[in-house]
């Protein structure tokens, strides 16, 4: 299949179907295995991802935030107070927990901890329950990458290969089995990723339809649902937390430069013009458009709940602009603004916008100490993983039988076999972008520059390595499409094709090999301490 790079036009031979031919294979059969592979490596990942995933019972680091927030969600609408000692009572009897309706100030949207509460709402307040949304999404995300895969590369081959590293990727399992908002993030993410995937190819089909008259720049693409799906996806993926929005900015350039490499392929004279004049305007509309509606639809409980004008009720500082004209007394985002009158705007809007004054000043300005956290520099090589629960457990206790004690950890440590091998997968997709032409090494940086390299500008904040599970599945493409490099392309000689496909074959094993040596420090599973320090490789790791 001819290549195209990110910013320039495939060649006119480029095939408007991604499949690639399957020689040898029957059509109904290859189209199973389109699906069925994708699907056992789904269900595969589904099983590590669900094993008793109530162990354990108990509130895993920032466990004990948003599965009280969603508690609260579901119950009034907004995140409310807790009393203290909240954390046991939750263990023990949570369905007599007195939860006040006093609002609480949180630093993040609530989009998130509403998917967490759909898991409490089936399953109750304890750790199961929790957890299962966030192990849901961890499962369809390897079927999704899977899919993806197949797509971006036309090998279903590629594409399960990449499911499978992610499913035995350790941070994204960790992050599957622990109710924090970066795995729902990490859903959306893909997920838009994969929408905005399938528009370029809907888009090629319809502008192939003008290759005889090579009339791109006058071809109008029509409706594009697609481009919309990605654009709700994008808006949920900040409603969970604000860096989706550098994604949102990432993935939005990345589809207009599609769309003017398709009109160049399709003989537009003035290809930049005529995205500009026919694409950028609707593109913008269906991914920032749709994504702003679907970010405050996700703070109706906060909207909503508050009563009239005069009420005490309803989410912190949701009465704020009732007396007030302004926006805010001072400054938003730390630019100062004129007291220009706006009692225009519903009260509830301008409280909306005050609160997120709020936020932005708490999530730019937290740099208290943390011992686990990380630069952003390390976080590629796995230099400082988060350790999330750790219980030392004397001989004797919880099926320790080593005279030395043992201790059960959950730690944020992505494979790390995995995570090297990607280090050197992104240097050779920037090789294959920069002098092969090659658009998809180009789509995968593309999402890695937009969830990785924003974190650089903090360098005074608080920040951890496991927000890197958003990256995960982009890594494994990385990995995935180096691996295929390694097998070789299907015109080479049986014996080059049986050397490559040794080479890849001993890769995903050790990888996987890997995983398995970490999988006790995923799970908290009661190790000797011996055993425990045999896979503190690093001193970092502590």
């Amino acid at each position: 299949m001819t290549q195209a790079a990110l910013t320039h036009p495939p060649a006119a031979t480029e095939p408007a179907d991604p499949a690639p031919e399957r020689r040898g294979l029957p059509r109904l059969a290859a189209a199973r295995w389109d699906w069925l592979g994708p699907i056992v490596v789904a269900l595969f990942a589904g099983l590590l991802r669900f094993w008793n995933l109530g162990h354990p019972n108990a509130f895993v680091f920032d466990e004990t935030y948003y599965p009280k927030d969603a508690w609260s969600l579901l119950r009034q609408g907004y995140e409310g107070t807790w009393p203290e000692h909240a954390n046991e009572q939750v263990l023990a009897v949570p369905q007599q927990i007195p939860l006040t309706s006093a609002p609480e100030f949180i630093a993040h949207p609530p989009l998130g901890k509403w998917v967490i509460a759909l898991g409490e709402w089936g399953f109750g307040l304890h750790p199961f329950g929790w957890r299962f949304m966030t192990a849901l999404l961890g499962t369809v995300t390897v079927l999704m990458l899977a899919r993806i895969g197949r797509r971006l590369f036309g090998s279903t081959l590629i594409g399960c290969t990449a499911a499978l590293l992610m499913a035995v990727d350790g941070l994204q399992l960790v992050m599957s089995r622990v109710g924090l908002l970066d795995g729902v993030q990490m859903f959306f993410v893909l997920a838009a990723f994969g929408a905005l995937l399938i528009d370029r190819d809907h888009a090629r089909v319809r502008l192939a339809a003008v290759l005889p008259d090579r009339g791109g720049d006058t071809v109008r693409l029509g409706w594009r649902p697609w481009r919309i799906t990605a654009g709700v996806c994008l808006g949920a993926a900040a409603g969970v937390k604000w860096n989706g929005v550098m994604v949102l900015a990432a993935f939005g350039v990345l589809t207009v430069l599609w769309d003017r490499s398709g009109r160049r392929w399709a003989g537009a004279r003035r290809p930049w013009r005529s995205m500009l004049r026919r694409d950028a305007g609707p593109a913008f509309l269906a991914t920032v458009g749709a994504a702003f509606v679907v970010y405050v639809g996700g703070w109706a409980g906060w909207l909503f709940t508050g009563g009239g004008k005069g009420s005490t009720g309803g989410g912190f500082d949701r009465h704020w602009a009732d007396d007030r004209a302004g926006l805010s007394p001072d400054s938003f985002l730390g630019v100062p603004l004129p007291q220009l009158p706006m009692g225009w705007v519903p009260a509830p809007l301008r409280s909306l916008w005050h609160y997120h004054a709020q936020m932005y000043d708490f999530n730019t300005g937290l740099s208290s100490p943390h011992t686990y956290q990380s630069n952003p520099f390390s976080w590629l090589v796995q230099g400082r993983p988060v350790s999330m629960y750790w219980e030392q457990v004397p001989a004797g206790q919880h099926g320790c039988t080593a005279s030395g004690g043992c201790a059960a950890q959950i730690l944020g440590l992505g494979t790390p076999l995995l995570w090297w091998t990607a280090c050197f997968a992104l240097v050779y997709l920037l090789w294959r972008w920069a002098f092969r032409r090659d658009w998809r090494s180009g789509a995968v940086l593309c999402a890695v520059a937009g969830v990785y390299l924003p974190w650089f500008q903090y360098q005074e904040r608080t920040v951890f390595s496991f927000y890197m599970v958003v990256l995960v599945p982009f890594l494994c493409l990385a990995v995935a499409q180096m691996l295929g490099a390694m097998l070789g392309p299907e015109g080479c000689s049986p014996g080059r094709r049986r050397i490559g496909a040794a080479g890849a074959g001993l890769v995903v094993l050790a990888i996987m090999a890997c995983f398995a040596f970490f999988y006790p420090l995923y799970t908290a599973e009661v190790i000797p301490m011996t055993a425990w320090q045999d896979r503190m490789w690093f001193t970092t790791w502590i």
